[in-house]
């Protein structure tokens, strides 16, 4: 694989994967986009970081990166958002310590949903023995759920048998107050298709 990080082992090692998705400041820090109130969940986001470092799982980072042109801006409104190349595209600075450390890789995503990033695409195939999948970061209802459920139908299509945890005391989304009945929704879907959701879990121990 090009560019892959010099400090992942090789990919047979893993059988756990931890996803942090967009905790990057277009969403916590700045922009039209950014709630600060999802920064509270960072601590213990760092928490499980440290827990899925030291159980010798692979932490993956996604990072939502547009173009100036991108096509979803169109789709939710023209709110231009993320764009490569400014730091609303980059992890948040308590995150960013961990970003190129051992067992850790970066992806940037151009849609909602990370199981459509072409790199994303990559290392799911070639992570073959990984059958557990830790989940934190926002949005709770749009791009955690979607790229959740996207991961759930990909391991699905070829008999990957799999578990995956959404950690709630992880995930936030904007104007979340507001937004109860899309964060509720997305659960209750979530749980349809089998995904777990979680609370005061820790990666790596029996619960």
């Amino acid at each position: 694989m090009k560019n892959i990080n010099s400090n992942v082992k090789d990919l047979k090692v893993y059988n756990g994967c931890l996803i942090v998705v967009d905790m990057i400041n277009g969403f916590v820090r700045e922009g039209m986009l950014h709630d600060e109130a999802i920064g509270n969940k960072v601590e213990r986001q760092i928490e499980l970081i440290k827990d899925a470092k030291n159980a010798g799982k692979l932490i993956m980072f996604i990072k939502d990166t547009h173009d100036k042109d991108a096509a979803e801006f169109d789709r939710f409104g023209n709110l231009p958002h993320c764009v490569r190349g400014t730091s609303e595209a980059e992890l948040i600075d308590e995150l960013k310590p961990f970003e190129w450390g051992i067992n850790t890789v970066s992806i940037e995503k151009n849609s909602t949903s990370f199981i459509e990033a072409p790199k994303f695409r990559e290392w799911i195939e070639l992570l073959q023995n990984v059958n557990e999948f830790d989940i934190v970061g926002c949005c709770s209802d749009i791009c955690v759920f979607e790229g959740t459920i996207g991961l759930a139908n990909y391991l699905d299509q070829w008999n990957r048998h799999h578990t995956i945890r959404i950690h709630e005391d992880a995930i936030a989304t904007y104007d979340e107050e507001n937004r109860k009945n899309y964060v509720e929704a997305a659960k209750l879907l979530g749980e349809q298709h089998g995904i777990q959701y979680v609370k005061n879990y820790k990666i790596g121990k029996e619960n």
